[in-house]
């Protein structure tokens, strides 16, 4: 993996943006922040909340894929925020320490319910759907991912 090109995608989890009652500006701040971090945002993509939906897109999306996945919604309490068990049912292996530190960014971070962790050689990290709330998540673990990722493809550094 070189240490200059740190690919990444993102993935909005909404009905309304898919529905196209609401634009997908946490998408595009999950963009602007990655980009900000050093990484080529390589692709982006929208989907309805729900398990299947969220599984079906994150197992296309890591497909051959060595970079992070970012997801945008559907980690809070209500019925239809499903992102994390549609998550779970594709990582290989969790990564709670990235998850934990998201969670830290703020009091209301406590109240997401997002996970992270791998797939292949992929890292997928679930965010919330609001614009501040996605991007202080990513931006809590975006000094250590750039490692993790240089650790899933077979660095090792001393």
């Amino acid at each position: 993996m070189s240490a200059t090109v740190l690919p990444a995608k993102v993935l909005t989890v909404s009905d309304g943006v898919m529905s196209g009652t609401r634009d997908d500006k946490s998408g595009e701040a999950l963009v602007s922040s990655l980009v900000a971090h050093g990484f080529e945002v390589v692709e982006r993509r929208a989907v309805a909340d729900g398990i299947e939906n969220v599984s079906e897109c994150l197992v296309a999306m890591a497909k051959d894929f060595a970079g992070v996945v970012i997801t945008t919604g559907g980690t809070g309490f209500t019925e239809r925020d499903l992102t994390p068990e549609g998550t779970l049912q594709v990582l290989e292996r969790e990564a709670p320490g990235i998850a934990e530190a998201m969670r830290l960014t703020n009091p209301l971070g406590r109240l997401s319910r997002g996970v992270a962790g791998i797939v292949g050689r992929c890292i997928i990290l679930n965010t919330p759907g609001s614009t501040a709330g996605c991007v202080e998540c990513f931006e809590a673990v975006a000094d250590v991912i750039p490692h993790a990722l240089r650790l899933l493809h077979g660095e090792r550094l001393h």
